[in-house]
């Protein structure tokens, strides 16, 4: 049987801030990687996080800390992260519109881009290890321009349907709305504390983000990050889930929702003209 209790609360919470805070926030909150609060590891039982902890994680950025760490100190971390927060920040509609800073609007952007490459033949490169975006030429691959992203993007970058304008979310929350004619971010929005991806609707109306915390579906407005509806994320009965990630199907006209802790998958209609087949939640 494993003992948590291994440490006082101050010891783990030292090792935490020098070993974990780095890619999981100061907070506990998440950055790189994903939160550690009770909530989210639910689904995890403590003796494999002893295990991810010492080992780490195949296939992701997650190290082993066993050639560092001793066993008692892994334990303390465990019984740390399983521990609730005194208090899990709020957000909300007032946070979300608080948040919102709109750089240039759309009505003031050139209507022509600002170099000679084919606008519609760009790769965008989402640079994690340092946090940049590069914009290439598809035909040269030569870059036409770098600029700083938000900490650590995550989901991929999406596009509105004409292709000039690009949406990107990190995996603290923030929604920035780039402009790849006049290489300007036009408009960034705080979304959620911990998010998983974004999608655009597919007649480039709106934006939903996808939240692992708090456990929320967020509408955007696509032409400048407003807010438009916060969806709360549960089952009618006192049951909430983190949703694993958000999808458009545009010949639907609807938002494909996929939950991770519930066993549903979510559809939210977008269109004047919706298709009811079977569930549609709104």
């Amino acid at each position: 049987m494993l003992a948590f209790a291994a440490q006082s609360p101050e010891d783990a919470a030292g090792i935490y801030a020098r070993n974990c805070a780095v890619c999981h926030g100061a907070d506990r909150l998440g950055g790189v990687g994903p939160a550690l609060l009770p909530g989210i590891l639910r689904r995890l039982r403590k003796s494999k996080a002893v295990d991810a902890i010492s080992n780490g994680l195949p296939a992701s950025q997650m190290p082993g800390f066993a050639d560092k760490l001793g066993s008692a100190q892994i334990e303390s971390l465990v019984a740390l992260i399983y521990t609730p927060l005194p208090r899990v920040p709020e957000w909300g509609s007032a946070e979300i519109v608080a948040s919102r800073v709109v750089q240039h609007p759309r009505a003031e952007l050139d209507e022509k881009p600002r170099f000679s490459a084919d606008p519609l033949n760009l790769f965008v490169v989402v640079e994690t290890g340092d946090h940049h975006v590069s914009v290439l030429d598809g035909d040269t691959l030569t870059p036409i321009h770098r600029f700083k992203s938000r900490y650590a993007l995550h989901g991929g970058p999406k596009f509105s349907p004409d292709g000039r304008f690009v949406y990107f979310a990190s995996r603290d929350g923030w929604v920035t709305l780039f402009d790849l004619y006049t290489l300007q971010t036009v408009a960034e929005v705080r979304a959620g504390i911990n998010t998983r991806n974004l999608a655009v609707s597919g007649d480039g109306r709106y934006v939903m983000v996808a939240n692992y915390l708090p456990h929320t579906l967020v509408i955007l407005n696509a032409e400048d990050l407003s807010l438009e509806k916060i969806i709360a994320v549960d089952d009618g009965h006192g049951v909430s889930s983190r949703v694993s990630a958000v999808y458009d199907a545009a010949p639907r006209n609807s938002f494909i929702a996929a939950l991770k802790d519930l066993k549903e998958v979510w559809e939210i209609q977008y269109g004047d003209d919706p298709v009811f087949y079977g569930f549609v939640h709104d």
